[in-house]
């Protein structure tokens, strides 16, 4: 393996530095799953993590990163989720401010829950891209840390961190099964499972919709895909980051893409099946599962699938349980 700025001894320090905040997450194994699929599946329930979601594990370790001067001027970050709240918390356990730059059209349970961690929320335009224009506007203007939320060493190495936990907990995977946005998780997990086996497969999965890291992994150099929303607006990023898409070309096997009806039934059969409440995004490694797509890694495989968060909005769960009811599925 190549050398890369993120490293097994990065994942470690970012465990040391977790180890007494995080909530560490079990495996749990899906008897649905692995007799659907020949099998033995395990879930990764990051939707039960701090703030609903994986995100907290790279906020964290960043800004515990930070020198005396850098956290005195405290941190900003744009975003309409995840991202949000993990680096609100974040700020909030080290005793620093923080500013959270959101879309004015973020869902309002969502606004409301960084806030309730404590972070000043800024509302700007429409966009996401408006919201990155305003906030490093800010950085320029404060002085304040910007917080990526993906293409960052530290922020990298503490995702990985759930790749330690699996290896803890089942050393003998064959296969892992990762949500992918802007490629911080998998980028993280990648490191942490093929520095200890490079026999482990890695399959990262997006939507049909939005799928920039798999067309940049097809294309083997960065590439933009964006057709139509989708409901795994977690991973809704049209183009990944520089350094995750490196790690992501050397250290991923395989990368699949799934529908907007393939999510909606992996979040479903979560909540009825295993009584776990997901978010799209985090619902992806399970509809790949259902897609048949990756048949050949699980069957008579040790398995896991990372669900990485359950902030999702109560109405669009319960349209999900509506459809399913009235189709009898």
């Amino acid at each position: 393996m190549k050398q890369t700025l993120v490293t097994k001894l990065n994942i470690r320090k970012a465990a040391d530095v977790l180890k007494s905040v995080d909530r560490r997450t079990p495996l749990i194994k899906s008897f649905y799953l692995s007799a659907m699929t020949g099998g033995e599946v395990f879930l990764k329930p990051e939707n039960l993590q701090l703030t609903g979601s994986f995100k907290f594990r790279g906020a964290y370790n960043k800004i515990a990163s930070l020198t005396d001067e850098e956290k005195a001027k405290g941190v900003i970050a744009c975003s309409a989720g995840n991202h949000a709240q993990g680096v609100a918390l974040s700020a909030k356990l080290q005793g620093i401010k923080a500013i959270i730059v959101m879309p004015k059209t973020a869902p309002q349970a969502k606004v409301d829950a960084t806030r309730s961690y404590g972070a000043e929320v800024v509302l700007v335009g429409d966009t996401f891209d408006e919201c990155k224009e305003e906030c490093m506007r800010m950085v320029e203007e404060t002085g304040m840390t910007f917080l990526h939320p993906y293409d960052d060493v530290m922020v990298i190495s503490g995702q990985g961190t759930i790749g330690i936990e699996i290896l803890e907990d089942l050393y003998d995977v064959d296969t892992v099964i990762v949500p992918v946005g802007g490629g911080g998780l998998i980028a993280g997990v990648s490191v942490a499972l093929k520095t200890f086996n490079p026999n482990i497969t890695i399959i990262g999965v997006q939507s049909d919709n939005i799928h920039g890291m798999k067309a940049s992994f097809d294309a083997k150099k960065l590439t933009k895909h964006f057709t139509a929303p989708t409901i795994a607006d977690g991973c809704a990023v049209a183009l990944p980051g520089t350094m995750t898409f490196e790690i992501v070309e050397e250290l991923v096997d395989v990368m699949v893409t799934v529908s907007e009806d393939q999510i909606e039934l992996g979040m479903k059969n979560l909540l009825q099946r295993s009584k776990l409440l997901v978010e799209g995004s985090g619902a992806l490694t399970v509809a790949a599962i259902h897609s048949g797509k990756i048949d050949e890694y699980i069957n008579n495989k040790k398995v896991v699938a990372i669900l990485s968060g359950g902030n999702v909005d109560l109405e669009r769960v319960s349209h999900i349980c509506d459809y399913y009811t009235k189709r009898d599925i």
